[in-house]
C-alpha cells in the first residue's frame, strides 16, 4: 500500500498531541512483522490498554478431514447454512498452514461486538451483499465484487444493509500484499499492472466515540476466541498515518491482460501473500489469433492445489456451473476443460464469467463444513457420459 492519512495528528511523531481539555492522546504504534514492515500511527481518545474482564476462550479450529483420496472435489458454497451472527456463520471449508478459506452467510451486522483478526490478513469477497465495514481506521463502504482487504490486528464490524448476504473468506498468515511485478521500486502500481491505485477505495469516514463503558471484542488468536472486555470505545481514534489500514478492491476494477493465444493464470492474479496467490477472472475479449482455441489447455498442477470460486456468468471450461460453487484441483494430478467445451469454445469473442482463483503451494486439507456440501462424483465429470 501507500502513504495515507485521515483525521487530526501532530507535525512531528512521538510528540505532545493534546486534546482540547489538555490531556494527552494516546498514541499506538500499529507495526507488521515486528519493526521492519509496514506501519501505521494511531491515535486514541483513550489509551486502547484499558481491559476489564477477560472471558473464557473457545475453539474454532477446524476439524480437518485426512482423505487419503487424491481427486478432483467440488463443493456447493450456496449450501452453507445462513446464520445470523457473523462469527459463527464463518465456516472454514479448505485449510493449510499458509491460509484457510472460508465461507459465510452472515444474517445480521455486528452490533454486540467487535472482533479483530490476530492470526491473519483477511480477504472478505463479498458475493451477495451491500454495507459498510467499520474499522478504527475509519468506514469503507462496500457491495457485490468487492474484495476487503483487512489486515491482521484491526479492530472492525461488518454493517449489512440486508440478510441476504454471501461471503468468501481468505485468511492468510502473512501479509496480503499486490503483486510485486506490478510495483516499481517505490512501490508504485506500474502501468503494465491491471489495477492501479485510483481503483483502490481507502477509509474515508472517521468514527471517533470518545465513550468509556463496557465494549466486548472478540480477538482470534492460535485458532481460539478471546472475548475481552474493554473500558472505551474501539472507535476512538481521532487521526491516523501510515501504510496499515484496510481496504477496498472492486473485482469489476480489474483489467484483464489478453493476447493472441490463452494467456496462463499469473495474468490474473490479483494479491499475494507467502504460500499462495489471488486472482480475478474477469469479463474479458478472448484470444485473437486466428487458430486460438480460447478454452484452457489441459494443466498438470504439479506444484499447487488451485481452488476456483465461481461467482457469476458462463464459464466455457466447464459444464454445470453453479454460483457460490468451489473446486479443487489438487497438485499431483491433471485437470483441464470438460469434453466438448474446447470445440465449442474456437470462435467465441468473449467471456462474462467471473470468479476467484486461490492457487496454494501447499496442499489443502478439506474440513467438516466441506465434506457435507461436496459433489461427490465431481471427479467424473470428464467423462463424455457424465
Amino acid at each position: 500500500m501507500h502513504y495515507y492519512s485521515l483525521g487530526k495528528i501532530p507535525q512531528k511523531r512521538h510528540t505532545q498531541f493534546r486534546k482540547p481539555n489538555g490531556e494527552l492522546y494516546s498514541e499506538q504504534l500499529f507495526s507488521t512483522e515486528g519493526f521492519s514492515d509496514l506501519y501505521s500511527l494511531l491515535y486514541h481518545c483513550n489509551p486502547p490498554t484499558q481491559i476489564i474482564q477477560v472471558g473464557d476462550p473457545y475453539s474454532i479450529a477446524p476439524k480437518t478431514i485426512h482423505d487419503k483420496q487424491l481427486k478432483h472435489r467440488s463443493l456447493k458454497g450456496f449450501a452453507v447454512a445462513p446464520e445470523d451472527d457473523y462469527l459463527k456463520s464463518r465456516k472454514p471449508v479448505l485449510v493449510n498452514n499458509d491460509c484457510k478459506i472460508v465461507l459465510a452467510a452472515p444474517r445480521k451486522s455486528m452490533t454486540e461486538y467487535f472482533f479483530k483478526n490476530a492470526d491473519a490478513d483477511e480477504v472478505i469477497f463479498i458475493h451477495n451483499g451491500t454495507g459498510t465495514l467499520r474499522t478504527m481506521y475509519g468506514n469503507i463502504p462496500f457491495e457485490y465484487g468487492d474484495y476487503l482487504v483487512v489486515p491482521r490486528g484491526t479492530i472492525y464490524q461488518l454493517q449489512f444493509d440486508d440478510a441476504d448476504n454471501r461471503l468468501f473468506i481468505v485468511e492468510s498468515a502473512s501479509p496480503i500484499i499486490t503483486p510485486k511485478r506490478y510495483r516499481n521500486q517505490f512501490g508504485q502500481l506500474m502501468e503494465h499492472s491491471p489495477f492501479c491505485e485510483r481503483d483502490i477505495r481507502k477509509p474515508s469516514e472517521l468514527e471517533t466515540h470518545d465513550e468509556k463503558g463496557d465494549f466486548l471484542l472478540y480477538i482470534k488468536k492460535q485458532d481460539n476466541i478471546y472475548p475481552y472486555h474493554y473500558l472505551a470505545h474501539p472507535f476512538d481514534v481521532v487521526g491516523w498515518d501510515g501504510y496499515v489500514y484496510p481496504y477496498a478492491f472492486s473485482i469489476h476494477n480489474f483489467e484483464p491482460i489478453t493476447g493472441r493465444v490463452h494467456q496462463p493464470p499469473p495474468v490474473h492474479q490479483t494479491f499475494a501473500a507467502r504460500g499462495f496467490v489471488i486472482c480475478s477472472f474477469v469479463p474479458r475479449l478472448f484470444d485473437y489469433h486466428p487458430l486460438a482455441i480460447p478454452a484452457p489447455y489441459n494443466h498438470s498442477n504439479i506444484d499447487s492445489d488451485e481452488v476456483l470460486y465461481y461467482v457469476d456468468g458462463d464459464f466455457m471450461s466447464r459444464k454445470h456451473v453453479e454460483k457460490g460453487m468451489i473446486t479443487l484441483h489438487p497438485g499431483g494430478i491433471p485437470h483441464g476443460p470438460h469434453p466438448g467445451t474446447v470445440e465449442k469454445s474456437i470462435g467465441a469473442k468473449e467471456t462474462g464469467e467471473l470468479a476467484v482463483m486461490v492457487d496454494t503451494f501447499k496442499p489443502l486439507l478439506m474440513t467438516e463444513h466441506a465434506k457435507g456440501i461436496e459433489d461427490q462424483d465431481y471427479f467424473l465429470s470428464w467423462l463424455n457420459a457424465h
